[in-house]
């Protein structure tokens, strides 16, 4: 498939100065069709449960961000998949993403019901999904669950200018008021369907998030209660499901005023605001701009444990999970309009792809490829 063709080897994938972070990788630079994008990723768990991905032609980007919780398989998954039934149908427009998220989604789900009897913790096993995309100068966002895409973009007045961050996405999280007064109107005979535990507000107890791919347990009440799912988590009694695979779409015309975009997944907004990483990048040079901000992320979540961050650094996996979550960035450079007159993906030959590794530790021993 297209990310077996396009494989990118390890010693091109890291760069120097990573600071002694054996858990990070990074691609300091690498060209795309309107710029330049630099990627990141962090891990933190004893599985890296974040995947991120750019897709380059010479006339579209994709980019994907997805954050897993409960295992790597859903975001394994999800990389695997997401892009080749975008590119299948064709084209590019809102209709063919929604498309594509249902068919992930229904792909997984059989894979679920093919495996789960074996492996029955897959059931809870899920993943955000933040996609953009974009083709004759159309930018598309689609999102699932409070992975976030922000654009720094130039405003003036007057005769004076700046640049403000516009998050371009929409978090799917019942810490959010608004989410949760969404999910209890799509199921007013159950008041427990969002309940406050552990310091937050959470789905039926168990999850923040109210959309993403997988999460099986939460969407088919035939897989909540089994004796072999017992083992793995407390069944939660549901009528109709209380997740969806629904995404937020956003499309957008770029213009020049739009200068760059950041992907990343949760990790990095639970520890940087908006406008401190649209600020950050302004104010850096591009090659690392990525590796920059998750360094960033860590120094934060650093100072919020009262620890020092070159401390941090040599937390192995796992344990590192007390400190911060997997962080996944990819920020992507806008020089110029993209070229395509079509906006049609199959006209499009994939020329690059950026994959990141499915776990960082074992690339670094084995050199292995992400």
């Amino acid at each position: 498939m297209v990310l077996e063709m396009l494989a990118w080897p390890l010693k091109s994938c890291f760069g120097d100065g990573d600071g002694g972070d054996k858990l990070l990788w990074h691609v300091d630079l690498k060209p795309h069709a309107s710029g330049d994008y630099s990627i990141a990723v962090v891990q933190a768990n004893s599985l890296l449960e974040d995947q991120g991905q750019v897709f380059t032609s010479s006339s579209a980007t994709y980019v994907g961000v997805y954050d897993g919780h409960g295992g790597p398989e859903a975001s394994r998954f999800i990389a695997d998949n997401l892009f080749s039934f975008i590119h299948k149908q064709g084209g590019l427009s809102v209709d063919v993403i929604r498309k594509a998220f249902d068919a992930t989604e229904e792909e997984f789900l059989e894979l679920v019901k093919r495996t789960w009897m074996a492996k029955p913790q897959i059931v809870s096993v899920g993943s955000c999904c933040l996609v953009g995309a974009m083709s004759n100068g159309v930018l598309y966002v689609a999102n699932l669950g409070d992975s976030r895409a922000v654009l720094g973009k130039k405003v003036s007045e007057g005769n004076t200018s700046s640049v403000v961050a516009e998050r371009l996405s929409t978090d799917h999280n019942v810490c959010d008021e608004e989410v949760r007064k969404e999910v209890a109107a799509l199921h007013p005979d159950d008041s427990h369907v969002v309940v406050y535990t552990q310091g937050v507000w959470r789905i039926k107890g168990i999850i923040q998030v109210s959309r993403s791919i997988g999460d099986v347990h939460l969407k088919k009440p035939e897989f909540y209660g089994g004796p072999l799912f017992q083992q793995f988590g407390l069944p939660v009694p549901f009528k109709r499901p209380v997740m969806t695979a629904e995404p937020s779409i956003l499309v957008r015309q770029l213009n020049p005023q739009d200068l760059f975009l950041i992907f990343a997944s949760d990790g990095l907004w639970e520890q940087l605001s908006d406008e401190t990483v649209v600020d950050i990048v302004l104010k850096s040079p591009r090659a690392g701009i990525a590796r920059r901000l998750v360094q960033a992320a860590l120094r934060e979540a650093a100072r919020k444990r009262e620890t020092r961050y070159d401390d941090l650094k040599r937390i192995d996996k796992g344990v590192r999970r007390h400190f911060h979550d997997d962080i996944t960035v990819i920020v992507l450079y806008l020089d110029h309009p993209l070229g395509s007159s079509t906006g049609r993906f199959n006209n499009h030959r994939v020329d690059d792809c950026t994959n990141t590794p499915t776990d960082i530790f074992s690339l670094v021993v084995d050199e292995g490829q992400c």
